[in-house]
């Protein structure tokens, strides 16, 4: 079994990822790690260059800046560096994300168990969102709550807007393929916690990536600080960090934030506040998701 790890990345250290904490996460379970670079003017190539990693393959690439809605251009990021991928599983790692030292075991695991199991065509991880500090996460139903990291690497799929798969369907009519049908990929859930710092980065840093990201979806996607959200979206977390994110936390991470009390919630805001006792209720999970789950990794 051979394990691809693929990511990309435009201006990371001016936007305050942790880029080389989340590729040094997945490290030791990949045989290769493919970065598609865009264009940057701080430092970021030569960081990725400075880690000095084996595994690590770099990808210079540009960015198509007439592209500006949807994360369109995001996608066709990932699926450059996704294409270069050789291994059974392509690993896909957003910049802010990270794997916990303890999970790699039972990761590996996983990987070798679905293998052979070609009904099974993507991995999905569940997802810690810590938000303003690294002792609070998002639990809204607004966000994912799972999302699909590992995509099988001979199958037919592509990114459509924003960052999520989608496969060709293999169904014929009239007698041809249709290659313009798409469904959601078949999905194993690993059980297995993502560990998501985006919104733990220093404040300053914030304004800096909702000024840069937000014009390549077509509208305010993030927000420019960390009190300006519904505070029953947040929830206290009491877990321990992956070890390789800690100095990070120290160095470049919030340590602590403030609602905002003049902030009024959005309608979709209220929406998500009125299903959560739903979700509590009856045990459902109402966030959206782009796969449909056949089975459970024990």
């Amino acid at each position: 079994m051979k394990v691809s790890g693929f990511s990309f990345l435009r201006d990371g250290v001016r936007l305050g990822y942790p880029f080389e904490e989340s590729i040094r996460s997945v490290l030791p379970l990949c045989d290769e790690f493919i970065v598609a670079v865009g264009h940057s003017d701080d430092g970021t190539l030569e960081r990725l260059e400075a880690m000095n990693e084996p595994k690590l393959r770099l990808i210079q690439t540009n960015w198509n800046e007439k592209i500006r809605s949807h994360g369109f251009v995001y996608a066709q990021q990932k699926l450059i560096a996704q294409f270069n991928c050789t291994g059974n599983w392509a690993f896909y790692l957003e910049a802010d994300e990270v794997i916990h030292e303890q999970d790699l075991e039972r990761l590996r695991g996983a990987l070798e168990h679905y293998l052979p199991d070609r009904n099974v065509e993507v991995l999905v991880f569940d997802y810690y969102h810590f938000y303003g500090d690294p002792r609070h996460i998002d639990i809204s139903s607004r966000i994912y709550r799972k999302a699909a990291r590992i995509i099988r690497n001979d199958i037919r799929s592509f990114a459509p807007d924003g960052l999520y798969w989608s496969v060709f369907r293999d169904k014929n009519i009239f007698g041809r393929r249709n290659k313009r049908r798409t469904r959601y990929p078949r999905a194993a859930a690993l059980n297995i916690p993502m560990y998501h710092y985006g919104n733990t980065r220093a404040e300053h840093y914030l304004k800096v990536k909702a000024d840069t990201v937000n014009p390549y979806w077509g509208r305010e996607i993030w927000p420019s600080a960390y009190g300006r959200i519904d505070p029953q979206r947040i929830g206290p977390w009491n877990g321990t960090h992956p070890r390789v994110i800690r100095d990070w936390l120290d160095e470049h991470g919030s340590h602590s934030f403030e609602f905002d009390p003049n902030y009024r919630i959005s309608s979709r805001e209220r929406k998500h506040r009125l299903l959560r006792p739903l979700e509590k209720a009856f045990g459902w999970d109402l966030s959206k998701r782009h796969f449909k789950i056949v089975s459970s990794y024990e």
